[in-house]
């Protein structure tokens, strides 16, 4: 039982020094740093630039289309490599027969659902950069 709880100290080690150190690293930082308020350094930007027009602009929507159709694709990646490490891993296939047959159909089943976001996009004409 002893032995057991010998191998938990590291991670209780890493623990700590995980919940300590940032807090450390503040209180340095806050007591090192340079105080010199100054009026400039208190408008909107610290270049001594007066702001010119407001601060919340409108963007078009396009880059957030782009950013979602990004964000799809891109999630679709992260989970194809996984796939494709462990679809020939000998241990998994020894444990599992059928492993392949039902990897395939959830992988066919997972981009046929991506592929119904990208027609989405191509149909609501988010891929188009001008309109």
């Amino acid at each position: 039982m002893m032995n057991g709880i010998v191998n938990y100290i590291p991670i209780a080690v890493m623990l700590v020094l995980a919940l300590i150190i940032p807090f450390v690293i503040m209180f340095i930082v806050k007591q090192i740093s340079p105080r010199s308020p100054n009026r400039f350094k208190s408008t909107t930007y610290e270049c001594g630039k007066e702001p010119i027009g407001p601060a919340q602009v409108q963007f078009n929507i396009s880059y957030y289309l782009y950013a979602i159709v990004f964000v799809l694709f891109d999630v679709e990646v992260l989970f194809l490599y996984p796939w494709a490490v462990s679809y020939k891993n000998s241990a998994i296939l020894a444990e599992i027969p059928a492993f392949t047959q039902v990897a395939v159909i959830e992988m066919a089943l997972f981009i046929l659902i991506l592929l119904v976001g990208y027609a989405y996009a191509w149909k609501k004409d988010a891929l188009s950069w001008m309109r």
